[in-house]
């Protein structure tokens, strides 16, 4: 549980930075896109420790699912950058072709598609100590480039000709975030899963949406709600038989609501 609990904080602390990026940018999607194509580079993971005889077959799932996640993140960006509405065929093409090439490259392994459900959905209850390290790793980068580059990273993000003209790289710019939002689909990947994982990066933003005035303050919270939903989440099922990472996302989705409907009374009464 004390694992499961320090992956959980960290998640909830990290993927709200990177989402903060995506919805000022319009891509809320992409999390899903890179989850979807994340799947194959698990089951090529799988295939290639199968074929070097590994005792542990889904040893190298974490470390394809990274590398999977990149190259279609930099794909997406690549493609969205050089054509006009090239972005969402992108995307849509991952979409299909992740989830399709995981279960044939898993099938090749000599594993079944029973074998992905872990990744799909999320799996906190099994991390061992060295995925506790490397999400920490991971979280670093992650937050040092998302708050380290903030103020570059939103002039991207809100206007990236203006950011362009003041002699930004807005196409590194642009490809950084493409990259660490990978980053986080794979850090994210045990906690909620590779089919939720886009949740818990875009919902806690869209709440924090609501109610802040401010880029800054947008991210604050999002962060804290982020991290509030995780543990809150992760706790209820340590007293209830539950998914961890649907209880998470539904939480994070009732709060939205929440405060949506608020925010709707307080409007009409004014």
């Amino acid at each position: 549980m004390q694992r499961a609990l320090v992956v959980a904080l960290l998640v909830g602390l990290s993927a709200p930075v990177i989402g903060t990026y995506l919805v000022q940018r319009k891509l809320s999607l992409l999390g899903d896109g890179i989850g979807h194509v994340a799947l194959t580079g698990v089951a090529l993971g799988w295939l290639v420790g199968s074929g070097m005889g590994l005792v542990t077959h889904d040893a190298l799932a974490i470390p394809g699912a990274v590398i999977a996640a990149i190259a279609g993140a930099v794909v997406i960006e690549t493609v969205r950058e050089r054509t006009r509405g090239g972005g969402d065929v992108a995307l849509a093409l991952l979409f299909y072709g992740g989830i399709a090439g995981g279960v044939l490259l898993i099938g090749l392994a000599g594993g079944t598609s029973a074998n992905l459900v872990g990744y799909l959905f999320g799996s906190i209850s099994t991390v061992s100590t060295s995925d506790v390290f490397l999400t920490i790793a991971l979280c670093a980068v992650l937050l040092g480039v998302g708050l380290g580059l903030r103020p570059a990273l939103f002039a991207v993000s809100h206007d990236a000709e203006f950011a362009r003209a003041t002699g930004l790289p807005v196409r590194a710019l642009n490809i950084a975030i493409a990259v660490v939002a990978a980053l986080t689909v794979t850090v994210a990947m045990r906690v909620v899963g590779l089919l939720l994982v886009s949740a818990l990066m875009i919902v806690p933003v869209a709440v924090a949406q609501l109610v802040a005035r401010s880029f800054r303050s947008t991210m604050g919270l999002a962060i804290g709600l982020g991290t509030a939903v995780c543990v809150v989440g992760l706790s209820v099922t340590y007293w209830v038989p539950l998914a961890p990472g649907a209880t998470i996302v539904v939480l994070a989705i009732a709060v939205y609501l929440t405060v949506l409907g608020v925010r709707g009374v307080a409007s009409a009464r004014r």
